[in-house]
């Protein structure tokens, strides 16, 4: 047992998600926050990579080293925007881990030119790339509730959603959040000694993110009851994880009132907004501006237009004080809205 336990830590090592953030891959709902992932980010590359195996030749040592520099340069490129140039970098990168015969590099750099494919919007080739992928972690011995399997299920998920093929979208994320609640309930019967709290917390925030994603997909098709209790389930987790002050939380509050703000129950939506907006001033979250907008819409909606024009004023100014462009041309349209709004209420 704990041999095959250190091997699945091994196996965690690789984890794909391996960008600051996730891809966008839906148009997001109205008053809505960039999802961020809710578990650690990759290891850096060299611990990444101290587990290929060796034969203490020169030779295979120096194509391991090729390899890990050239998708350092990627990932460089990536941060940087250069899409073009990270391509030709991964392109290097598997061409010699296929040479080498080193499955883990393979995997890792499959698992990044997917990721690359998708932040272009080249979303066939992503999905050709996610599969294989997990084409060689499943031969390589991963079991199929692997949290690296599950984070490609949640991008191939993703990806049909983008691509109206909404019975297989769907499909993909009960698939990663069953298959993870399944799997959590194991891990509770096992011993520190066999797995860590931290690597449960991980398949737990891991599930978290799954549910945000799944959310946000029912927000943009409507299905609004069903996005609020899939937002709750993820706002839990990371509430009992990472914690009221965490980021993630903060976020997931502002998604969640925004659920609650389109089904109606405004002031209900207005408590959970309030509460994410003075958690994200107490934290100096970089979002204020954009909760701030949610909060004077959820005030426009109750009827309280003088409170919900001064909040809009407020992010408006803390908008552009952050140079971002969507959320001031979001405040203008609510400003817009709102004098619309009291114009006819004060004809009737």
């Amino acid at each position: 047992n704990r041999e095959r336990n250190a091997d699945n830590r091994k196996k965690r090592a690789l984890s794909p998600c391996i960008f600051p953030t996730n891809p966008k891959v839906l148009p997001p709902p109205p008053r809505i926050l960039k999802q961020k992932p809710m578990h650690p980010p990759l290891q850096p590359l060299p611990q990444a990579f101290s587990f290929f195996t060796k034969s203490g030749e020169e030779e295979e040592e120096s194509t391991e080293d090729r390899i890990i520099l050239l998708l350092k340069k990627a990932k460089l490129n990536i941060m940087k925007e250069k899409l073009e140039e990270a391509e030709q970098y991964l392109h290097q990168a598997i061409q010699l881990a296929h040479q080498s015969q080193n499955n883990p590099a393979i995997i890792y750099t499959y698992t990044l030119m997917a990721n690359l494919a998708f932040l272009r919007g080249q979303l066939h080739q992503a999905e050709k790339l996610f599969k294989a992928a997990m084409s060689f972690l499943l031969s390589s011995g991963s079991e199929k509730d692997d949290n690296a399997i599950i984070e490609m299920s949640l991008k191939l998920a993703s990806i049909y959603g983008v691509q109206h093929l909404h019975q297989l979208a769907i499909q993909g994320f009960e698939f990663c959040i069953e298959t993870l609640e399944e799997k959590i309930q194991k891990q509770k019967a096992l011993s520190e000694e066999l797995l860590s709290v931290t690597e449960k917390d991980n398949t737990r925030l891991l599930l978290g993110m799954c549910l945000d994603s799944y959310g946000r997909y029912l927000l943009a098709n409507q299905q609004l009851e069903l996005a609020k209790s899939t937002f709750e389930k993820a706002l839990r987790i990371s509430q009992e994880v990472q914690g009221d002050n965490h980021p993630q939380t903060v976020v997931l509050m502002n998604d969640l009132a925004t659920a609650i703000d389109l089904q109606g129950h405004h002031n209900d939506a207005y408590g959970y907004v309030k509460k994410a907006y003075e958690l994200a001033k107490k934290t100096a979250h970089p979002d204020q501006h954009i909760m701030l907008n949610n909060m004077a819409g959820i005030l426009m909606h109750q009827g309280n237009f003088s409170q919900a024009k001064e909040v809009y004023q407020e992010a408006l100014k803390q908008a552009e004080a952050k140079g971002d462009v969507d959320c001031i041309q979001q405040v203008k349209e609510g400003l817009e809205e709102l004098a619309n709004r009291a114009k006819r209420t004060s004809s009737e």
